[in-house]
Parts: structure tokens; sequence; C-alpha cells
């Protein structure tokens, strides 16, 4: 899972390529997330570079939501419970909130609550429960891996919104 070929579209390879030499204590612990999110005022928050792209505050919103239903997998992989660790319709969930309507200090705020949620449970995890193997899509994986994907996807949003939603001179036509 070295390649660096792989795209968003790959899912988890994708994901853990962004972060896989890193350990999840420090990924889940760093701040720097928070940092730059509170650094984004909420006109800019509001923005959206195309009509059918998700606003910035939808993207944290979803951010949050990958990171709720992640765990809640990595939580079922540690008591060794044998599942897939399966995909979701992203859009569908984005649709159905009301991410818009909140400020963007209520979603970084929820964002932080779950953060905190999740560090609290990593730090309940053993050496033997990071090596539980599971499938996420067609890849055998530990747990430990698994988590590091979760905040590849963070670290994949957030190169989204520096090059196409702060960034004046990035294309129109990408998507998310």
């Amino acid at each position: 899972m070295t390649n660096s070929a792989y795209t968003p579209q790959d899912g988890f390879p994708y994901y853990y390529s962004l972060v896989k030499s890193i350990d999840c204590i420090s990924l889940f612990s760093s701040s720097a997330t928070f940092t730059f999110l509170n650094s984004i005022d909420e006109e800019k928050a509001s923005y959206r570079y195309a009509p059918i792209k998700w606003s910035i505050k939808q993207i944290i919103g979803h951010i949050t939501d990958h990171e709720r239903i992640k765990m809640f997998r990595a939580f079922s992989l540690s008591r060794n419970a044998q599942i897939q660790l399966w995909g979701y319709d992203e859009n569908f969930f984005v649709d159905n909130s009301r991410f818009d309507e909140l400020t963007k200090e209520q979603l970084v705020a929820d964002y932080n609550y779950v953060r905190q949620a999740s560090v609290s449970f990593l730090n309940t995890l053993s050496e033997s429960q990071l090596n539980i193997k599971g499938f996420a899509g067609q890849d055998e994986i530990t747990l430990e891996d698994f988590l590091k994907s979760i905040i590849g996807h963070e670290v994949h949003h957030l190169n989204i919104i520096k090059e196409r939603y702060l960034n004046n001179d990035s294309p129109r036509n990408s998507s998310l």
C-alpha cells in the first residue's frame, strides 16, 4: 500500500497513504486541524467554489460525520467483531444535515468533541488490539492502519479547502 498513485476513489489505500508513517496518538492529538479551521471566517465558511460543491461548513460536518462513523467501526473491530469496514454515502448524510444552518464555530466545536472522544477511545487500546485485522473493501488492514486512514481522510479534505476554497487561483472544475 505504498503506491502514491492512489486517488480518493480508492478509499482506504489513498487515505492511509497520506499519513502512514505517523503514529496514531500523534495524529489524533494534533491541534493543527482545529487551529486551521478556526482561522477561517464565518463568511468564507459558507463559500462554495461551484454551485454543486459543498460549502466549507459542510466539509467540516462531513469530516465530523466520517470520524463518528469510522470510530464506531474501529470500536467494533477492537472488540474482535468480524465486520466489513464498509463505506457509506457521504452525499446522503450531508444532504440530510443542517450544517449550513449552523455557525462554523458550532461545527468546529462539535468536531473537537468528537475528536476528544476518539482520543479517549484510542487511549484504552492495547498494542494487541491495534494489530487486530479486518477488511476495508478488498484490503486486509490492522485497526491501527484503519484509524490512521480516518486522519488521512481529514488531511484530504483540508487540502481541498486550502487548494479550492482558500486559493483564488484554483481551478473551478475540480470535484470533491
